[in-house]
């Protein structure tokens, strides 16, 4: 069982929610595809190593290929070109990290946390 509660991103509205709630709380979007080995490969480290509690951080789980039109806008709205895994964390209204491929990974993404609670 995943260590991460992922939140289903699948309309192009949730976008501006994410915007919104990464003001109080940092927000994750990974973008997977089920098309791709690599893609399970990369979500499969992410999970095993997840970090950070419900309350430090939102999870976002996008599938791109039932979903390329929220894809698309997650592209255009925080400026970071469609790779594709793809893991972007957004805080306060914008996109502080994004990471692609085999680079994905829990603990590069600790140091964009302080004072964070962990699981």
């Amino acid at each position: 069982m995943s260590k991460v509660n992922w939140l289903p991103l699948a309309a192009t509205n949730q976008v501006e929610e994410i915007v919104e709630r990464s003001k109080s709380t940092p927000c994750i979007v990974y973008k997977h595809s089920t098309r791709c080995s690599l893609s399970s490969l990369a979500r499969h480290r992410l999970e095993k190593d997840w970090l950070f509690s419900d309350q430090a951080v939102l999870p976002y789980f996008l599938d791109l290929i039932a979903n390329r039109d929220v894809s698309n806008l997650v592209e255009e709205y925080f400026g970071v070109r469609h790779q594709s895994p793809q893991l972007l964390l957004i805080r306060d209204g914008r996109c502080v990290y994004h990471a692609s491929h085999l680079d994905i990974n829990a603990r590069s993404l600790q140091p964009h946390f302080e004072n964070t609670e962990q699981a």
